[in-house]
């Protein structure tokens, strides 16, 4: 009886899974899976995987871990079922293209980090806390200036970079003080996202919806003033928390490191190219990155091959000055070597992004991203639904949630066209795990930027979220 229950029971799981009455075409190359067992259980365990990341700093348990394995149980009951359809195929490609879209974020991301570290290494962020300090600046002066920074700078360098960029400063300048750094994080976060959303290069979605030829250039900068305040609201509720307090000035002389500032230069550089692969080439910005950091590894080679030179020059005017301490400091100067930024770049964000990217590409495979944007473009006010765009983003990632618009290509105006590029832009920034400025300083400030920490001024977010389409509607109603 035992054995024949068994038998039964596996008969009945083969047939949830893989009868193809279950399953319904979508056309020749998909099968919709969104009402078959396979479709619900890669929904919890997508789910099941997000509180696990959500819980990280409760359960330590590093994010990329349940991301990855729910990638593999999502595309292993994909390809299980194309290939009992014949159609393995299909599935491959499928993967092949989320892997290819993952692969252009990594290796622009790490080229990113890369140079960050290099910066780092040569003293530059040193010396910038140092300026800072001795400048006198209060830590509430030193949370809006970080965060108006990572607003004009995001439009150009994209909020992914900004972010990146400007948390290796906040970090400098904190020190220990905990609460300031992941304070001036959320903060730089909401303000990187909203400087993206009113550029064709701010942001990745915003670039998908330039080239495909919705918006002109010239008419993403109408987002500015609600992108701008997006960012204020919550700034502004979250300064009156922040201390105004000085760091305590130490008088700190930081030396940079030979050829600091042509870091800097490579790197703008490098942000050049990225920008014109795109707009000028019609190539993937990761081109431009790619081709950056082979230049700093040219310069690094340079350094390296004149070090004993510049080291002897140096000594020799340390000596005649007798200066002690800076003859210690150059006792202790080692060759620069790319490869070690490299290794310093934070691999669990690194990952975790490949989880997410492949996760969320299953599930629009499924077909539930099409679902859901269809069901809210059809049945819903298209306002609401743009609205709704922007809340989704906050939990799945951006990129898929407007690829799916893109791809319905509903009828609207462009003052909804503007509303969804604002939304998806701006929406991210209600949790951290909403875009990839959150997800990458939740890596680069481990245990201080935290999901929790964000979540605690949600909000204060989202009423600059509320806001900022509020001013939207008004000042561009001619738009719509």
């Amino acid at each position: 009886m035992r054995r024949q229950y068994i038998v039964n029971l596996i008969t009945l799981i083969a047939a949830l899974f893989f009868s193809p009455l279950t399953l319904a075409s979508t056309g020749g190359d998909q099968l919709d899976l969104t009402t078959h067992a396979v479709g619900y259980i890669a929904i919890i365990v997508f789910v099941f995987a997000y509180i696990l990341v959500m819980s990280e700093e409760v359960i330590h348990l590093r994010k990329s871990k349940p991301v990855l394995v729910a990638a593999g149980v999502i595309w292993g009951m994909i390809g299980w079922v194309y290939m009992q359809h014949g159609m393995s195929h299909e599935a491959e490609q499928a993967f092949r293209h989320n892997l290819l879209e993952y692969a252009e974020l990594l290796l622009f991301l790490l080229v990113a980090m890369t140079y960050i570290n290099a910066m780092e290494e040569r003293m530059l962020f040193d010396s910038l806390r140092s300026w800072m300090v001795n400048k006198g600046f209060s830590l509430r002066s030193l949370f809006w200036l970080t965060g108006v920074l990572a607003f004009f700078i995001s439009p150009v360098a994209d909020n992914l970079t900004t972010a990146l960029l400007m948390c290796a400063v906040i970090m400098k300048v904190g020190g220990d003080n905990k609460k300031f750094i992941a304070m001036a994080c959320i903060n730089v976060v909401v303000a990187a996202n909203a400087g993206g959303a009113f550029s064709p290069f701010g942001d990745i979605t915003t670039l998908m919806v330039w080239q495909k030829g919705i918006l002109g250039f010239s008419e993403f900068f109408a987002l500015l003033v609600p992108s701008a305040i997006n960012f204020l609201v919550p700034a502004i509720i979250m300064s009156i928390f922040i201390a105004n307090e000085k760091p305590q000035a130490n008088d700190e002389q930081v030396e940079l490191k030979r050829g600091a500032f042509v870091v800097v230069a490579l790197f703008l550089v490098t942000i050049v190219m990225a920008v014109t692969a795109h707009s000028l080439l019609g190539m993937p910005p990761v081109l431009g990155m790619m081709t950056g950091l082979g230049l700093l590894q040219f310069f690094g080679y340079y350094l390296r091959i004149t070090l004993h030179k510049s080291l002897e020059r140096k000594r020799a005017l340390a000596q005649e000055a007798n200066d002690q301490k800076r003859l210690s400091y150059l006792g202790s100067v080692v060759p620069f070597d790319v490869f070690n930024r490299v290794a310093k770049a934070e691999w669990d964000t690194l990952l975790f992004f490949y989880g997410v990217v492949v996760c969320v590409g299953g599930l629009g495979f499924i077909g539930y991203l099409s679902l859901v944007s269809h069901a809210m473009y059809t049945q819903w006010d298209v306002t609401y639904a743009n609205i709704a765009v922007g809340i989704l983003s906050a939990i799945v990632d951006n990129i898929p949630v407007m690829f799916a618009v893109l791809t319905m290509n509903p009828e609207m105006s462009h003052g909804q066209w503007l509303l969804v590029t604002l939304t998806a832009g701006v929406g991210g920034s209600l949790l951290s795990i909403g875009s990839a400025a959150g997800v990458a300083l939740m890596g680069q400030a481990r245990g201080i930027y935290t999901f929790g920490a964000h979540l605690k001024w949600a909000p204060a977010i989202a009423l600059g979220y509320i806001a900022s389409i509020l001013v939207h509607l008004w000042l561009n109603s001619h738009l719509f």
